[in-house]
């Protein structure tokens, strides 16, 4: 797809998550209340739960999310989607915890890489760290007993579809679109974008089951000591290797964006960091990328992990 030149700059920080511009003044400062509000009861539920042999975990899942939300696949109609994620954490380490990796792995990311916006963070938290979490805890644990991996895929897919709900009401309480033509256009999309999302979590929790079957619940799991996390951490790094495959095509907000013409209210980033995930001075735009994912996926490890022992000292103490 041929991007107009006017717009490319604009469309490259609006990728993946949603930017500054989308959302009205009123509507983010609801979704940072309630982001708010949601991730004060999960700092302490989570407190309650978190123990020494969770900590490693934690970091573990953030950075193989980070690094496979840099992953996007293709779906119909040149669109392509990506990982959220939010399934496969809740189902290792139930909600509360999957709340913090979450709201970490997105605010990283438009910290350090200007993928969504300052102002619309706490909208980002809400949709992807919040809900989507929550959903895919409802649905796994009404259905687990009765077939996990057909509550594993739909406890993704349900996560992906409700996100994109949510979204399409903000929009649409902003002003910025209609809701009877932003939501069908958008779960339209995101209902393809779920099943890539169930496969990937599927095919995750699948090879976590084979080798270690002890982690499978909602519960904060007792992911143990020794190679273990440093093999989740390799198979992060390894999947961050893989990131200039990710599809160019446009995921699903920024395509209904394009189509219903209103891209132009991205607004350009406050400042730059590794901006579209190219790390700055590199001209080969492959290896820009996987520095890019590498530093990333390495930075999402170092801060989960050392905002889990700070939960953990703050409930010891």
């Amino acid at each position: 797809m041929v991007w107009n030149s006017v717009l490319a700059p604009v469309l490259e920080q609006a990728a993946m998550h949603i930017p500054d511009g989308f959302l009205s003044l009123p509507v983010v400062i609801v979704c940072w209340i309630l982001s708010a509000v949601a991730l004060g009861f999960a700092v302490r539920e989570t407190n309650e739960q978190l123990g020494e042999r969770q900590v490693p975990l934690m970091g573990v899942l953030a950075a193989f999310i980070f690094a496979g939300q840099m992953i996007n696949f293709q779906v119909a109609g040149g669109t392509s989607g990506h990982l959220i994620g939010a399934a496969l954490a809740t189902i290792l380490l139930g909600p509360w915890a999957a709340m913090l990796i979450m709201t970490a792995v997105v605010a990283v990311q438009a910290l350090f890489f200007q993928d969504g916006g300052l102002i619309a963070l706490g909208a980002n938290i809400l949709f992807m760290a919040v809900v989507a979490p929550l959903v895919s805890y409802g649905i796994y644990r009404s259905l687990r007993n009765l077939h996990q991996w057909v509550a594993a895929a739909l406890a993704a897919w349900a996560s992906v579809v409700v996100a994109a709900i949510g979204v399409s009401v903000a929009l649409a309480a902003s002003g910025t679109i209609a809701l009877g033509v932003v939501l069908p256009a958008m779960t339209t999309v995101h209902v393809l974008i779920g099943i890539g999302e169930a496969l990937i979590t599927v095919g995750a929790l699948a090879f976590i089951s084979a080798s270690r079957p002890d982690l499978m619940t909602l519960q904060p799991a007792e992911a143990g000591s020794g190679r273990w996390p440093m093999i989740g951490l390799a198979i992060a790094l390894v999947v961050a290797l893989l990131s200039p495959l990710a599809s160019s095509s446009p995921d699903g907000l920024e395509r209904v964006a394009e189509d219903f013409g209103f891209i132009d209210r991205a607004m350009e980033p406050f400042y730059q960091i590794i901006p579209d995930y190219l790390f700055p001075g590199i001209s080969n735009e492959a290896l820009a990328t996987i520095l890019a994912g590498v530093l990333g996926t390495l930075l999402m490890f170092g801060v989960t992990l050392f905002l889990a022992r700070r939960l953990q000292r703050r409930e010891a103490s």
